[in-house]
């Protein structure tokens, strides 16, 4: 088991500062602070990419650079919990040949994330591959 530690230090009103051991973060809902689903979309891409790049490294396929865009949708009544969540990875640099198996590895990345599986059982999950030169 891998235990993993956060300390939120909020004033009396949203606005905040997540510290983990590599950094840290202002949270709140003003400019330039991320708000709670700021960030649940940012650990869903960060741990999908993290997680698409160990498979990718195994089948020795290369590219320069990509994109992940999540979008989704909250319910408006209470608990307003996601109802669909939508996430969109740019390939830039794959060789064609290539394309098939990269649209795989994202599969499988969706399907060992912890936080893609997680978040699968309140919302409607789907995803695509694009590619770029």
């Amino acid at each position: 088991m891998t235990v993993r530690k956060a300390d939120i230090y909020f004033s009396n009103d949203f606005k905040g500062v997540l510290e983990v051991a590599n950094g840290q973060v202002a949270i709140g809902g003003e400019q330039g602070t991320l708000a709670p689903y700021d960030l649940l979309f940012g650990a869903l891409a960060s741990c999908l990419y993290a997680t698409f790049l160990d498979v990718v490294r195994k089948k020795r396929i290369h590219f320069y650079s990509a994109h992940i865009e999540v979008t989704g949708e909250k319910q408006t009544t209470v608990p307003t919990v996601l109802t669909w969540v939508n996430t969109k990875i740019t390939i830039k640099g794959a060789e064609a040949k290539d394309q098939a198996a990269f649209t795989k590895s994202f599969d499988l990345a969706t399907q060992y994330c912890s936080i893609y599986q997680t978040i699968s059982k309140v919302a409607e999950m789907s995803w695509s591959v694009e590619f770029e030169d």
